[in-house]
This record gives structure tokens, C-alpha cells and sequence, in this order.
């Protein structure tokens, strides 16, 4: 053996002993730690720089600052419905009880998710309709405008948000605005300037003061809020540019968000604070105040919780809704996701709900964003079928829509994927709405895209190449770190 090769032997000697140290020195899910071995054996050395930037843990000062957010008002809102709920003297109507009261309950004592009644919310499914809404309102601002966003461009449609939030900020109202550092990475430096000129204030969410270099960049905050005087929210799949618009390379896009006016957007209002708070100096953090949590009257017959999810807290709140809402299911699921990577504990329920003989629906989109998770999401869709769920390709543009219906009574609509990338490393934002009528106002929309779709069979992945095959199955054992 020269000298090279013994060098060489070395050299992967010590990056397996130093894969392995690494990967079981932290508390994690066995899937989870079995892929990041795998991909720091079979990338020697560079497996380690993609580790350095997406793999690290969060450590417990980083967990502890974000934890020691109040929630601004929620908290003894919480304790009261949990005894009430626990008393059984919570009211409401026969489907919210026997389907919801256990759920309710769930999110109280998980994530202190209140639950609110007699609010009003419209279901928007297409981009225009979105941001035509969403501008208008941030027009008619009197107090303040919170907008905290995974993707802000800073293309022309960027541009028409931020002259809506600088026209109000130069009226006198209180503008803040968070935006994430990875999901706005490409946006002009001088931006916001103007706005920060008229009174407004903006901050970046886990940002780096290196250029190119973030070793926070696995723990994004993919939530889209926007808080209107604390009278009108928005929550959704949507970002703010041009491709949202459908006017990017993967055409239409298809997605989901909802506009709610009552008492749930003060759990909106509270979580915003939170995330300013999270990432703000001490000068500028925000404490609970009237004139951010104003109580509603009733103006609609909605009921709902708002249910928050990230890499700081243990608890995986929007997964465990999924999961109640899935095993209390009688007649039928839809799911629309962009990603469709679950967990085990998610699949096994969908598994359990197709063999009993549940209607078990899932659409996803015909376009990959990104390859990897695509061929993930085939190998997931594909195993499902074979359990007796239905599975639709949507064929109009990009899918991108995050809502689950269950036994048309019970939805969830927000930020968060079917993925474990949004159960546990993204700091995510979903809906629980307990209504039917807006559960048959999904599955109308879920069956008019059933028209721009293709209904796959098994031959359908049994066809495909082999080498696709394998990129599917290569992916499946990626998709814990995906």
C-alpha cells in the first residue's frame, strides 16, 4: 500500500467513524438518523458541508429564545375552554362535537389553540383573486398591517404589495413586516427601503450576516400571515410573486388560502407577535396590547382553531391533527398536497383508513419542483394505492394546495405539506375548521380538479423505467432530511 492509498483508506476510515459519532449524538427519529448516515458514508466530506448547513439540530439556546415567546393573550383563553372541554360544558353543534371536541381538546393542551366560534371565512383558490383581496384590505389598514411571508418577491407583484403597505405606513399605520432569509433569498437588497423610511419595520427571519453561508437555513419559517387591524386575516399556500400568479415556468397555479374575519385572527395576531418577537432586539418586541386583540362579534358560523408547528417545540401539533382527524374518519379523506411524504405514523394511518374501507383520496401535482421530493412523492403515492387509495395527477400547471378533508365536516387548510420536512422542521400554520359547509366547499373544489387530472393505477408506476424506479426508491430513503 503506497502512501496515497493508505491516505485515502484513512481519509474514509475516519469520515465513517465521524458519520456515525455524529448522526447517534443527537436524539433523533431512527428514519431520520439511519438517512443522514447514509448520505455522509456515501458523500465522504461533502456530506459533512450538506450536514453543516441542513442537518444540525437546533440547539437549546436557539430553542430556549424562541420558547420563551409569550403567547400573547392565548394562554388563559386556553386554560378556560381546557376545563370547560374537560366538564364537557362546551357547546356547539352535533357534528363539531362528535367529530371535533377530542381534536379541540388536542390543540389546547398541545399548542394553547384556542377555539373561536361565529367566524366568517372564504375559501380562495386562485392567485389573482388572492392578492386582489389581500391588497385591498391592506388598503383600508387604519391601525396596523402585520405580514410575516415565506416568499416575498420583489417582481411586479412584490412590488404592488409593497406600495399598498408603504401608502399605509406613510398614513400613519403601524406596518411590520418578516420575511424569511432562504425563501427570500433572491430579493433586492434595497427593497424595503422605502417603506422603513415611511415608518414601517421589517426583519429577516434566521437570516446570516454572512453572505451564502447560514447554518440555519434547514429551520425556515414557511408561514404565510398577513393581520389587517386585527379584524381580517389571511392564511394559505400562496406566496407573494409573480409565479403565484401563474406566470412562472411551471404555469397555472393552483392553491389554497383562506380569508377569515372574528375572534380566530387574534390567534393569528398572537402568533405574528410571537415570530416578531422571536426575531426582533429588545427595543422593538411587541407586548400584548388592546388595540391588537380587538373581540369581534359574531360574523359567521364558523368555528375553527388555528394551530401553530415548528422545530420549537417537541410537540408535533399540525402532524397529530392530521393523525386524529385521519383515525376518526368513516366515510372519506381528500388530501391535496404538493409533497406527499409522510412519516410512518401518518402513513400507517391513511393505510389503516383505505383497508377499512374508507374513500382515501390524493391528489399531487404532474410538475416537480423539486426532484428529489417528487420521486419521494411518487414512491409515497404509489405504496398508498396499493392499500386501496385513490390517486389523481393534477395536469393543470402546479399543484400546490395543502388541505385535508375528513367525512365532509372537518378540514385543515394552511402552510403546512404532507412531509417531514413541514411536521418538524419548518415553523408552520394550518387552520382546523370545523364546518361542514366549508369542508363541501374543498371537496367541490378537490372534484372540479379531479377534471385537470389523471387517475394513476398501479400499472401506471409498474410501466416506468427502471432507472425512475430508483431514483423513487433512492428518495424514499433520503425523504426523512428532504
Amino acid at each position: 500500500m503506497n502512501i496515497w492509498q493508505f491516505l485515502i483508506l484513512l481519509f474514509f476510515i475516519i469520515n465513517t467513524v465521524g458519520a456515525i459519532y455524529t448522526v447517534f449524538h443527537d436524539n433523533r427519529d431512527v428514519g431520520v438518523t439511519w438517512a443522514w448516515l447514509l448520505t455522509l458514508i456515501l458523500l465522504p466530506g461533502f456530506g459533512f458541508i450538506i450536514y453543516l448547513f441542513i442537518g444540525k439540530k437546533m440547539n437549546e439556546n436557539q430553542i430556549y429564545d424562541l420558547k420563551t415567546q409569550k403567547s400573547l393573550g392565548m394562554s388563559q383563553l386556553a386554560e378556560v375552554q381546557i376545563e370547560l372541554l374537560e366538564e364537557n360544558e362546551a357547546t356547539g353543534n352535533e357534528s363539531e362535537d362528535e367529530y371535533s371536541i377530542n381534536t379541540v381538546l388536542l390543540f389546547l393542551e398541545s399548542n394553547e389553540s384556542i377555539l373561536t366560534r361565529g367566524n366568517k371565512v372564504e375559501v380562495i383558490s386562485d392567485g389573482k383573486t388572492k392578492f386582489n383581496r389581500f391588497i385591498e384590505d391592506i388598503s383600508k389598514a387604519k391601525k396596523h398591517v402585520h405580514l410575516l411571508y415565506y416568499t416575498f418577491r420583489s417582481d411586479s407583484l412584490g412590488k404592488r404589495v409593497l406600495a399598498a403597505l408603504e401608502e399605509r405606513a406613510a398614513a400613519g399605520v403601524e406596518v411590520l413586516v418578516v420575511f424569511d432569509a432562504l425563501g427570500c433569498r433572491g430579493i433586492e437588497r434595497n427593497f424595503f427601503k422605502n417603506l422603513e423610511k415611511l415608518g414601517g419595520k421589517t426583519l429577516v427571519f434566521f437570516g446570516s450576516r454572512i453572505p451564502f453561508v447560514n447554518l440555519r437555513m434547514n429551520y425556515r419559517n414557511h408561514r404565510k400571515i398577513l393581520v389587517v387591524d386585527g379584524k381580517v386575516g389571511y392564511l394559505g399556500g400562496f406566496n407573494i410573486g409573480n409565479e403565484y400568479l401563474g406566470k412562472g415556468p411551471l404555469g397555472y397555479w393552483r392553491d389554497t388560502h383562506i380569508r377569515i374575519e372574528g375572534n380566530a385572527v387574534l390567534t393569528l395576531q398572537s402568533r405574528f407577535l410571537m415570530d416578531w418577537n422571536a426575531v426582533s432586539d429588545e427595543k422593538h418586541k411587541k407586548e400584548y396590547e388592546d388595540i391588537y386583540f380587538p373581540i369581534s362579534p359574531q360574523v359567521g358560523n364558523t368555528a375553527m382553531q388555528i394551530v401553530a408547528s415548528g422545530p420549537d417545540n417537541d410537540i408535533q401539533a399540525i402532524k397529530m391533527g392530521f393523525i386524529k382527524m385521519i383515525s376518526q374518519a368513516k366515510k372519506s379523506i381528500y388530501i391535496q398536497t404538493p409533497y406527499f411524504i409522510p412519516d410512518e405514523s401518518v402513513h400507517e394511518s391513511l393505510k389503516i383508513a383505505a383497508l377499512s374501507g374508507i374513500e382515501v383520496n390524493i391528489m399531487i401535482p404532474s410538475k416537480p419542483d423539486h426532484p428529489f421530493v417528487y420521486r419521494a412523492t411518487e414512491f409515497f403515492a404509489n405504496d398508498i394505492m396499493k392499500y386501496g387509495a385513490n390517486v389523481f395527477i393534477y395536469q393543470n400547471g402546479f399543484l400546490h394546495s395543502k388541505v385535508l378533508v375528513v367525512d365532509e365536516e372537518v378540514t385543515s387548510v394552511g402552510t403546512a405539506n404532507m412531509d417531514v420536512r413541514s411536521f418538524k422542521l419548518n415553523f408552520e400554520m394550518n387552520a382546523f375548521i370545523y364546518d361542514p359547509i366549508i369542508a363541501q366547499e374543498l371537496i367541490s373544489n378537490f372534484q372540479k380538479d379531479q377534471e385537470r387530472c389523471k387517475e394513476v393505477t398501479l400499472e401506471y408506476f409498474e410501466k416506468q423505467s427502471n432507472w425512475k424506479k430508483f431514483k423513487q426508491y433512492f428518495s424514499r430513503m433520503l425523504s426523512p432530511i428532504l
